[in-house]
């Protein structure tokens, strides 16, 4: 048994050294974990799950592929891991799995086939979130969702250095601006029931790790319990702006750092309930700006806004996906996204499958559902270094 498993590694790894092969031209890596009973329901077929399964899987998703839906390697975790969110560094040797059940983080070294992970300990860490990289590659920071702090690491080592409580709880989405030395923290909800949701930003001065400001991103009255979940600084902008998603809110949000006053204006850019859209996630920018990707879970779709003025997004195009639409994996060529729909397995936002969108033609072509078959849900999705684009993250 030792033996042919490792045989298929070796045959994984030849798959992926040799991207050019004719039975696959694209490959995705993804996280997954079994479906709850209640997300299990979207299934036509009953499939039995037996135990919880954690892993990272390595899928075919060309959509022009004999291979496609194809797993070419299987990495299993733990199950108490809880793996949640996967972040390349910036030049995308490395992958971060971060966990919603321990106080690890693990890295995968995307130079070496076939993939394996290296567990990092963060013991300071609770509910681990989001990971951002410094502009030189050489530092991380996570956002620990149950203990109100970030984790900052070397990115180099893969150690982490020290710990910075921030100001407001439940910090979700993080992003980092060195030319202000800034940092900004979303406060969502509880990690354990999704309750007490926030609606504040927290901004860290970095280089003393001290509270400098809060912002509320809401035009209700407090509390508003609009639950900011991610944040992102529009790439390479100045002076600095960050797009921020309402979860509970169904909005989009823009700070805009104001140099005279060193702090951020804070106003609404759109909402999402005039397409009949809620619980927004995930953004993404292209290369140029002029456009930005986000993401609904409610029923589940991609938007596509016009960002020439990149302090004004105007909604063209939604693109239906499937409940629970939050990742994107961008294909460097600008021809395919890959929407990953599921959301924490929560019911009615977790229908396990991913939903390829033909970008040029502007319309879902195919749904990629082998882990929604095998009882599954895909939490993230990347695509290897080859094809990814990371639209700004």
């Amino acid at each position: 048994m030792k033996r042919r498993h490792a045989l298929e590694c070796c045959i994984a790894g030849m798959v992926l050294a040799a991207p050019g092969l004719a039975f696959g031209q694209i490959y995705a890596m993804m996280n997954y974990e079994t479906k709850s009973p209640d997300s299990l329901k979207v299934l036509k077929t009953p499939v039995p799950t037996g135990p919880r399964k954690d892993g990272i899987a390595v899928i075919d998703v060309d959509p022009q592929s004999k291979g496609f839906g194809k797993i070419v390697q299987d990495m299993p975790i733990p199950p108490d891991f809880m793996s949640h969110h996967l972040f390349y560094n910036r030049d995308q040797t490395k992958i971060y799995v971060t966990s919603l059940g321990k106080g690890e983080i693990r890295v995968i070294d995307m130079k070496k086939t076939p993939y394996a992970m290296k567990v990092v300990a963060v013991p300071d860490c609770q509910v681990g979130e989001d990971v951002v990289f410094s502009d030189d590659n050489k530092t991380w920071y996570l956002s620990c969702m149950g203990n109100q702090t970030v984790v900052i690491g070397n990115a180099v080592t893969d150690q982490p250095t020290k710990s910075v409580k921030v100001g407001v709880p439940y910090p979700h989405g993080v992003a980092v601006s060195p030319s202000i030395d800034r940092m900004l923290t979303t406060g969502t909800v509880r990690a354990s029931d999704g309750g007490d949701a926030g609606e504040m930003i927290s901004e860290v001065q970095v280089s003393t790790g001290k509270v400098v400001n809060s912002y509320k991103v809401s035009n209700k009255p407090s509390p508003s319990g609009e639950a900011p979940v991610e944040i992102l600084f529009v790439p390479g902008v100045n002076p600095p702006m960050a797009y921020v998603t309402n979860l509970y809110g169904g909005t989009l949000w823009l700070m805009r750092w104001n140099t005279d006053k060193k702090a951020f204006d804070v106003s609404q850019a759109h909402d999402f309930a005039g397409e009949n859209s809620g619980v927004p996630l995930e953004m993404y920018f292209s290369k140029d700006l002029d456009r930005m990707y986000v993401t609904t879970g409610k029923p589940g779709s991609m938007h596509i806004f016009d960002t020439s003025d990149i302090t004004s997004p105007k909604l063209i195009k939604s693109i239906p996906a499937a409940e629970g639409s939050h990742h994107v994996a961008f294909t460097k060529d600008g021809r395919y996204a890959y929407v990953q729909n599921a959301l924490l397995n929560l019911p009615g936002l977790s229908d396990g499958s991913i939903t390829v969108v033909d970008l040029k033609e502007g319309k879902p072509v195919k749904s990629m559902d082998t882990l929604k078959m095998m009882g599954l849900n895909a939490n993230c999705v990347v695509l290897l270094p080859k094809w990814n684009d990371p639209k700004g993250h």
